[in-house]
C-alpha cells in the first residue's frame, strides 16, 4: 500500500460531516511539523482551519483543501460502508474519497517526497485547509483569508484540491469559476377570490411577461475563458393552498452564472442586478429584491496552469484542457490573495453521491502531479536565485 493510499483511507475514516473536521487536520498537521511548517491554526465559530508554510521567501505555492465532507444519505444503499475505507475492484470506497480527501492525502505525500529531494528548495510550501468547504462557507477559507490578507501576506500560486478530472484523470483543470448571483424576488398582487377576477391582481399573471423578457434575454456571449452567462429559477412558490384563491404574492428563487467582465462582452454584478431591475420596472411590477453573489474568479495561462498540465501529462500521459464550468469553489475567495488559482483533483463522476469512490491506480499519478508542480515552479526559482 503506498502511503498516499494509506494516509487517504485514514481521512475517510473520519466522520468528518461538514462543519465537523473529526481530527483529520491533527493528522495532516503531524506530517507537516517534522518537515519544517510552521502550523497555524485557525478555528472561527465552530469550524476548524489551518495554515501551514514551509520557508521565508517567493514564491509561495499553496495547496489548498477541506476536510469535510456531505451527508451520506442512506447508509443501507452503500455498497460498504461509507466510512470503513474499502478497496474493492480496484476501487478506494468511501465518502470523501474523491470530495476531497484523497486530494489533502496527495498534497502531503507529494511534499514529503518533494522536500525528501530538495530539502533546501528556493520558495516556500504552503497548505491551506478548511473543514467548512460543503457547508455554508462563512467560517473557513474566506476567514483564513481575510487574516492573512489583513497581515498582507499574499501566495504566487495555488492549487485547490477539487475533484475536476471528467472522464479520465487530468482531462481538465479548472482555471476559473462563474460568479453567482442568485435573488429572492417577490411580487405584490392583491388576494381575493377566483371568481371575481376584477377584484383581484394576480401576482403570477402580472409577472409571467416579465419571466419571458429575462429567459429571452442574452446577458453576453461569453468570452475565451467563460460560456455565456445562463439565467434560471430554482423555485416559485405562491398561493394559499386553495383552489379558489387568488394569490396576493408570489416568490420567485433565481439564478445568475456570470463570466467576468474580461471584456466588452462580459457581464457584472452591478450590471446585471441593473439590468434585472430594468425589466421588471418596465412590466410596473411592485416587488421586492433580495441579492446574494459569489465573486467569479479566473487564471489566464501562465506559470501555474503551464507547470500543472505538464506536470499531468508526464504523470497521467493526459493533455488537460483549461475549463470553468461547475459550481462554486474556495477558489474564489483565494482569489482575493492570489493570482494564480487553479482546481485539479480526482474524477467528479462519484462526488456527493451514494459508493463516492476514486481509483487505486490513479492515486500515486495524482501525488506525482503535485510534486512534478512543486519541482517545475520552486526549482526554476532555484535557478535565478
Amino acid at each position: 500500500m503506498s502511503k498516499t493510499l494509506e494516509l487517504a483511507k485514514d481521512l475517510i475514516a473520519r466522520h468528518s460531516l461538514t462543519p465537523d473536521d473529526a481530527g483529520c487536520q491533527e493528522v495532516m498537521i503531524k506530517r507537516l511539523e517534522p518537515l519544517g511548517f510552521r502550523i497555524e491554526r485557525m478555528r472561527f465559530g465552530n469550524v476548524d482551519n489551518f495554515y501551514a508554510r514551509r520557508g521565508d521567501h517567493g514564491p509561495l505555492l499553496v495547496f489548498a483543501g477541506h476536510t469535510d465532507v456531505v451527508p451520506t444519505g442512506p447508509v443501507e444503499k452503500w455498497h460498504t460502508p461509507p466510512f470503513e475505507p474499502t478497496i474493492k475492484d480496484g476501487m478506494l470506497f468511501g465518502r470523501g474519497a474523491a470530495d476531497m480527501k484523497t486530494s489533502c492525502a496527495a498534497f502531503i505525500t507529494a511534499i514529503e517526497d518533494f522536500i525528501a529531494d530538495h530539502p533546501d528548495h528556493a520558495g516556500s510550501i504552503g497548505l491551506l485547509i478548511t473543514s467548512d468547504e460543503e457547508g455554508i462557507a462563512i467560517n473557513g477559507t474566506v476567514k483564513v483569508v481575510e487574516a492573512l490578507k489583513a497581515r498582507n501576506e499574499h501566495f504566487d500560486y495555488c492549487i485547490v484540491g477539487e475533484p475536476t478530472s471528467n472522464k479520465v484523470v487530468g482531462d481538465m483543470i479548472k482555471n476559473g469559476r462563474r460568479g453567482s448571483l442568485s435573488g429572492k424576488l417577490t411580487v405584490k398582487g392583491v388576494q381575493g377570490h377566483i371568481a371575481y377576477p376584477h377584484l383581484v391582481k394576480n401576482p403570477i399573471h402580472m409577472v409571467a411577461p416579465a419571466i419571458k423578457d429575462m429567459v429571452e434575454t442574452v446577458w453576453d456571449k461569453g468570452n475565451e475563458y467563460f460560456p455565456p452567462t445562463s439565467w434560471q429559477i430554482s423555485n416559485m412558490n405562491g398561493g394559499t393552498g386553495a383552489t379558489n384563491v387568488v394569490p396576493g404574492e408570489v416568490e420567485i428563487l433565481f439564478n445568475f452564472r456570470f463570466c467576468p467582465e474580461l471584456n466588452s462582452q462580459g457581464s457584472t454584478e452591478q450590471n446585471l442586478k441593473s439590468r434585472v431591475h430594468a425589466i421588471l420596472d418596465l412590466h410596473a411590477l411592485d416587488y421586492e429584491l433580495e441579492w446574494e453573489y459569489s465573486p467569479p474568479y479566473i487564471t489566464p495561462r501562465g506559470e501555474l496552469v503551464e507547470a500543472i498540465s505538464k506536470a499531468i501529462e508526464e504523470s497521467y500521459g493526459v493533455t488537460p484542457e483549461l475549463s470553468t464550468t461547475g459550481g462554486t469553489s474556495d477558489g474564489r475567495f483565494i482569489a482575493d490573495i492570489c493570482k494564480q488559482v487553479i482546481e485539479f483533483g480526482p474524477l467528479n463522476a462519484t462526488i456527493h453521491k451514494l459508493n463516492e469512490c476514486v481509483a487505486v491506480a490513479d492515486i500515486e499519478p495524482l501525488k506525482d502531479t503535485y510534486k512534478r508542480t512543486l519541482e517545475k515552479l520552486l526549482l526554476a526559482a532555484d535557478e535565478h536565485r
